[in-house]
């Protein structure tokens, strides 16, 4: 989508300060972070949600998921653990229209959320 922000993002149009990136995936640093270590990992094509994920889908969702340990563990979090949220539609706490996924570590994470 145009207007999407993690869309320009992954186009190189706004810019981030990039973990990693390869054909399909792009992780960056939040801008408003939630715990010392939190970065969003996004597919670059738009998937506006979790709940817009097709049964094709499946090898990037899975590749998702795999990218954020691989990541996490070369943040430092692997030790002492790490928080992964997905957040789907406006009760979810979603609030960019682009499925991402937070890494978040660096200090202990209570449950409930919030």
């Amino acid at each position: 989508m145009d207007d999407c922000i993690f869309c320009k993002i992954a186009r190189g149009e706004i810019p981030a300060r990039i973990l990693f990136e390869d054909e399909a995936l792009l992780c960056f640093a939040d801008l408003n972070p939630a715990a010392p270590t939190h970065h969003l990992l996004i597919p670059k094509r738009h998937i506006a949600s979790l709940f817009e994920l097709g049964a094709d889908d499946a090898p990037l969702a899975g590749r998702l998921l795999q990218k954020a340990g691989e990541l996490a563990r070369e943040l430092g979090l692997a030790e002492e653990g790490a928080r992964f949220v997905i957040n789907a539609g406006r009760d979810g706490g979603q609030t960019v229209g682009h499925l991402h996924l937070h890494i978040l570590g660096g200090r202990r994470l209570l449950w409930p959320p919030g």
